[in-house]
């Protein structure tokens, strides 16, 4: 993993963003979640977030990502960024937020902020049974 983790760092990761990629933070699923959405993105790129809620807060988050590192440190991120929030305080969480709670990234990897960003609005909005695909 030390290969990885020079990889990482020498390709503009944050220290923070490779303990997330290295330790897999909230990488997984949900049995019997109360909300779930897959999403794939214009990259090519597919997010799945799982969230449990309790009283319209979510006290459990997990993805899983189909894509590149980018994808798995943003998804950490923002399941991390999320517990214990309602869902409208999470629905506000924008790419900066993501961003800076990473403190740093490579650039060519920002998008996958906004991946995650849309997969959580998604299945948001899929548990307030206002999206339907």
């Amino acid at each position: 993993m030390s290969e990885v983790r020079d990889l990482l760092k020498k390709s503009g990761y944050s220290d923070k963003a490779i303990e997330y990629y290295a330790k897999k933070v909230n990488v997984g699923d949900i049995k019997n979640p109360d909300a779930y959405f897959s999403y794939t993105g214009p990259c090519g790129d597919t997010m799945e977030i799982y969230l449990k809620i309790e009283s319209t807060v979510i006290i459990d988050a997990k993805f899983r990502a189909i894509g590149c590192a980018g994808s798995f440190v943003s998804g950490s991120a923002l399941t991390e960024m999320i517990k214990g929030k309602t869902l409208e305080e999470a629905a506000e969480i924008d790419e900066e937020d993501i961003l800076n709670h990473l403190e740093g990234i490579p650039a060519p990897k920002i998008h996958c902020a906004c991946l995650t960003k849309r997969t959580l609005q998604k299945t948001i909005k899929r548990y307030k049974g206002q999206e339907t695909d």
